[in-house]
């Protein structure tokens, strides 16, 4: 049976570039000084005193409306135009292995079909370094082509690609469009590039310049900084990854950064612009810097806007990332000001890291301020003041605690934003003294002042009756002295007290099944309620204590009990909220004379 070559249809694979491979027609113009660069990097490989130039001329160059990209490289002889530009998919740059040439910028042999992407017809005049007679290729959009040996001789080596604008394409050929597209992609290109008198390249990339001092390297790179995204940066720490011929900078934000959204970094391949969005280059938690690199070894995608992901790129990724940590680890050692001003700014990416990096967990212990009972203050100062400390998990636990619990001289850090817990859990594997328990809020009651046997004695009808008032709600009652006494009652839940409220809850919801079988569960959690501890150092509730109305008790209990409830931010239950509005008429009724007139 006879082999049959795959017929290849022009206009749907460029069809297929411009809607699926590239972004936008703009790419047309980097792949032709992609081409050129590769031509001169092949040239100058057997000859490096050759020429290194790339010419691009606008329509309002050429006269006659054309865009034409001259090159001083290689060049192509017939039999290499024949088999490179008529074979969709074959590329010059590879070796007998068929691998990539890691010299190239350009790896996929695809790059000359963009040009279909604004015109319908891509003419090429190539004179060979090998010698011979210069050589024309016409391809057309649906498909055809033609060679043939030019009717003029092209003067120097290289090659010339003349692109004649399609009426819809016209405004990606203007003289200043070009301009600022050579400049976007090619500005830093190992080659003379102008278009039209004006040039395009020229000292190379800012980071590798000479400059007299650190001063005015500092200065330059800033100003660059500011030209390129807009902003000063708090500082600029230098990129090197060699086993990817990487090198660059990483500019630091000078205002907080969003870390849901990802940083997005500037990258060049062999210093052809890949593109201004690379998200892949840092670790997540690196939000806090802007980067500029470039690099002659990572891959590109297909449509080389993007990064392929493989083993390279994530040591590149790792090693950004070690780069990164050792600078915040160098600015504790050499410049404390700096690094408090930055942990200000960007202390969630740096807690990011501290979770699962002991370097970075061991800054945050002593140089980020966390929210603590006494103040903002550094984890490690905060111990040392308080060696028995706790932490709570809850913003809100935290808010209805930490007066209480630093009046009983239990110093409470606050847990409850991104990250924070999990640093205070870790930081017993920094240092077994540095470790902080997570406060129990029913420990506190025995921190409690207790009353003495003759009041307690005196009060015992009293909490009979508070007991009766708050027992169809699930709590129960204690009298204590505590501090500070303006509080007159505290709602104290523990952990398994917790536990047992949402099983409770859970019952109600289920079907009869799941509700039997999580009520074999309650007995055992039943014993642990929560607590109402009234406050007997504050003077309501003493005056509270001396009711002796049944009625009256019960209505000023499960008023205390829904304002520790509120104080607290606790969640009500349409119990609770009965309760609380039942309690509050009632007062107001006692409270209220009655009308004459309602009587009559």
């Amino acid at each position: 049976m006879a082999e049959r070559a795959f017929q290849v249809d022009l206009r749907g694979v460029v069809d297929l570039l411009s809607r699926h491979l590239y972004s936008s027609p703009r790419v047309y113009l980097r792949e032709l000084l992609q081409n050129g660069v590769d031509a001169v990097t092949a040239r100058r490989a057997g000859d490096p005193a050759a020429p290194a130039e790339v010419r691009v001329e606008a329509p309002e160059h050429t006269r006659d409306g054309t865009l034409r990209v001259h090159d001083s490289g290689v060049g192509l002889t017939e039999e290499q135009v024949h088999e490179l530009l008529a074979t969709i998919g074959r590329s010059g740059k590879r070796d007998e292995l068929g691998y990539a040439r890691h010299e190239f910028l350009g790896q996929f042999g695809i790059g000359l079909l963009s040009g279909f992407l604004v015109a319908d017809e891509i003419e090429v005049l190539t004179r060979s370094a090998e010698g011979g007679p210069s050589v024309r290729w016409v391809g057309y959009a649906d498909g055809r082509y033609r060679v043939e040996r030019a009717g003029r001789e092209r003067d120097e080596i290289g090659t010339t690609v003349t692109l004649r604008p399609r009426p819809d394409a016209e405004e990606w050929f203007g003289a200043r469009t070009v301009t600022e597209l050579a400049r976007h992609y090619g500005s830093l290109l190992p080659v003379t590039l102008t278009v039209g008198p004006t040039p395009i390249t020229g000292q190379g990339p800012p980071w590798a310049g000479a400059h007299p001092t650190p001063a005015r390297r500092r200065a330059a790179l800033d100003g660059y900084c500011r030209e390129l995204f807009g902003f000063t940066p708090l500082d600029v720490i230098d990129l090197d990854v060699p086993e990817a011929g990487l090198r660059g900078v990483a500019f630091v934000l000078p205002t907080p950064a969003n870390p849901t959204v990802r940083a997005t970094h500037r990258v060049y391949l062999k210093r052809m612009l890949l593109a201004d969005n690379v998200a892949d280059l840092l670790p997540d938690w690196a939000f806090f810097v802007r980067c500029v690199v470039d690099a002659d070894e990572l891959r590109p995608t297909a449509s080389r806007e993007s990064l392929y992901e493989d083993d390279l790129l994530g040591h590149v990724r790792d090693t950004l990332g070690d780069r990164l940590r050792d600078w915040l680890v160098g600015l504790a050692e050499t410049d404390p000001a700096a690094l408090r001003e930055f942990l200000r700014l960007h202390n969630v990416g740096v807690k990011a890291l501290a979770v699962h990096d002991d370097a970075m967990l061991e800054l945050v212990h002593r140089w980020l301020e966390f929210e603590t009972s006494s103040g903002a203050m550094t984890l490690a100062e905060f111990g040392r003041r308080h060696p028995e400390a706790r932490y709570t998990r809850d913003v809100d636990e935290f808010r209805r605690l930490s007066a209480v619990s630093a009046a009983q001289g239990v110093g409470l850090v606050n847990g409850g934003y991104v990250y924070d817990a999990d640093i205070i859990a870790r930081l017993g594997d920094l240092d077994s003294a540095a470790a902080l328990r997570p406060l129990d809020p029913g420990e506190l009651t025995t921190r409690f002042g207790v009353l003495d046997s003759e009041t307690e004695l005196r009060l015992r009808g009293f909490l009979r009756a508070a007991e009766s008032a708050l027992d169809r709600l699930g709590c129960t009652v204690v009298l204590r002295r505590y501090a500070p006494a303006s509080l007159p009652a505290l709602y104290l839940t523990s952990r398994a007290a917790e536990h047992h409220a949402e099983l409770a809850e859970s019952r109600a919801e289920a079907d009869p099944l799941w509700a039997d079988v999580l009520g074999a569960l309650e007995p055992a959690l039943a014993a642990d309620r929560p607590r109402l501890v009234l406050n007997h150092t504050n003077p309501l509730t003493r005056r509270v204590t001396t009711l002796t109305d049944p009625h009256l008790v019960e209505l000023a209990v499960q008023a205390l009990y829904g304002q520790a409830l509120l104080h607290g931010r606790h969640p009500l239950r349409p119990a609770d909220t009965a309760a609380l509005n039942r309690s509050f008429l009632g007062l107001l009724d006692w409270a209220t004379p009655t009308d004459p007139e309602e009587g009559a």
